[in-house]
């Protein structure tokens, strides 16, 4: 429910979203594990010093640390990749007045690559996910994710989808275009503004 609140939003209309992938949740919790304590530090001292002006600086310091709290989820949450049936939206949050996005098309996609690398990449299965872009030749990566063989394949398998139906759209275009013309040539042959030695030549 919240991936498609934070996230749908990226898509074009007829866009279809198959999978956000984000960082692996221990960054997460590693994110939100001062503020986290703080909060609780809070509310205990709050709960233990039940006076009006312990009541009040807990107040304010806990609306401080529920912002550094929220900071931290969303940074961490929300830099993400959105895979779609067209491509890939590469979503970045720096802050809460600051996000950037990019889509890379799978018509766009030269090659996708994965990385895991030392003992505890190893044991956890995360790495690095890596996209090369045909246009630039950049290269676009994700670090930490879960299982990444898991997404470079599903990857692989929507890009092949993709560029299956952008042929196969590509050449109906391309045989309208021919019946077009055919008719055209047909129909200006009846009327006699084209002379069939024409065809010879």
């Amino acid at each position: 429910m919240l991936q498609k609140m934070l996230f749908t939003k990226h898509l074009n209309d007829d866009e279809i979203l198959v999978r956000v992938v984000h960082k692996h949740w221990l960054l997460g919790l590693r994110a939100l594990f001062w503020p986290s304590c703080w909060l609780a530090f809070d509310a205990l001292l709050a709960l233990g010093f039940p006076t009006r002006p312990m009541l009040i600086l807990a107040a304010v310091f806990g609306v401080v640390f529920a912002v550094w709290w929220l900071r931290n989820f969303f940074d961490y949450f929300l830099d993400a990749w959105i895979i779609t049936n067209e491509g890939i939206i590469d979503v970045a949050w720096h802050g809460f007045f600051h996000r950037e996005s990019s889509r890379i098309l799978y018509s766009d996609i030269q090659g996708v690559s994965y990385e895991i690398k030392g003992v505890v990449s190893t044991l956890l299965q995360v790495g690095v996910i890596s996209v090369e872009k045909i246009s630039t030749g950049d290269s676009v990566s994700l670090d930490w994710v879960k299982r990444p063989k898991k997404i470079e394949t599903l990857l692989l398998a929507h890009q092949e989808k993709y560029l299956h139906k952008k042929n196969m759209k590509d050449s109906k275009q391309v045989q309208e275009l021919l019946a077009t013309l055919v008719a055209e040539r047909i129909h200006m042959q009846e009327k006699g503004l084209i002379d069939d030695s024409d065809n010879d030549a």
